[in-house]
């Protein structure tokens, strides 16, 4: 747990107040007392720090879109939705297209139906 996070946990004990949590295992709060009028609402991850794992509905309350996180019947992915895939960026999962550099910098050759736009034409 690094400074931050002891920071946010001890204000959680005293001026926090549950708000909910998602299917992540992530808790939402709100402070208890409004400061200058508005709310202050943050969330406390389950795991690793991965804001991509914050749920629309969520995500609506937290920037103070809705003033109620949706029910957790509309919460429920539609058969359609893919389920959720963490941000891989910047570790050994992390895809790579062919001709990236760390793939070896080999690009195909251009096949010359590009042509490029000049004003005026």
């Amino acid at each position: 747990m690094d400074i931050g996070s002891i920071g946010t946990h001890i204000y959680t004990m005293f001026s926090g107040e549950l708000a909910g949590s998602d299917e992540f295992g992530n808790k939402y709060y709100r402070c208890k007392k409004k400061l200058h009028g508005r709310e202050r609402r943050w969330s406390i991850f389950k795991g690793k720090k991965d804001s991509t794992k914050i749920p629309p509905e969520w995500h609506a309350w937290l920037h103070h879109t809705a003033d109620m996180p949706l029910s957790q019947a509309a919460a429920q992915p539609e058969n359609w939705q893919k389920p959720h895939i963490p941000n891989l960026t910047g570790t050994l999962n992390a895809y790579l297209p062919q001709g990236s550099d760390e793939k070896g910098g080999q690009r195909a050759p251009a096949t010359g139906d590009y042509k490029s736009w000049t004003p005026g034409s």
